[in-house]
């Protein structure tokens, strides 16, 4: 059996090693923005990073502010170059995230009102108490990692 979670399987990383053909937008030494084969609207991007990184949990403080900068430029493309109404970063991770592609990548998603993209969750309001739980979790992890 293959392993399509490997960076010589991935498609992302044959993409961004010039192994397969992609609609290049934008590239810089760790970032590459290509157009999304499954767009959902005109503008649809995907930015990905270089490196093989399976997902946002795997990269670097460097690699994470790199793929940031190069979002929010694609991000700022789409809307001068189709004139949307709002864009939508959207980044998943692990199966039960949404992630179905495990290279690490940010979509970068022109919008528009009524062009039937639903982005909904069910809203729980957790009380003050549980939120303030929460973030002594949080706060844990945090110094945990130094």
């Amino acid at each position: 059996m293959t392993d399509t979670h490997s960076a010589d399987n991935c498609v992302f990383c044959r993409i961004a090693r010039g192994e397969l053909p992609a609609a290049k937008v934008f590239e810089d030494e760790h970032t590459l923005a290509i157009m999304d084969i499954q767009s959902v609207n005109p503008g649809h991007m995907l930015v990905l990073v270089k490196p093989h990184r399976a997902n946002v949990y795997a990269l670097e403080d460097e690699l994470a502010g790199a793929v940031f900068r190069t979002a929010a430029r694609m991000a700022r493309a789409a809307k001068q170059a189709f004139a949307c109404e709002g864009v939508t970063l959207l980044q998943a991770n692990e199966k039960a995230g949404a992630q179905t592609v495990f290279h690490f990548h940010i979509h970068v998603l022109p919008r528009w009102e009524g062009d039937g993209m639903e982005l909904a969750w069910p809203v729980k309001n957790p009380p003050r108490e549980a939120l303030e739980e929460m973030a002594v979790k949080l706060r844990g992890a945090l110094a945990a990692e130094g």
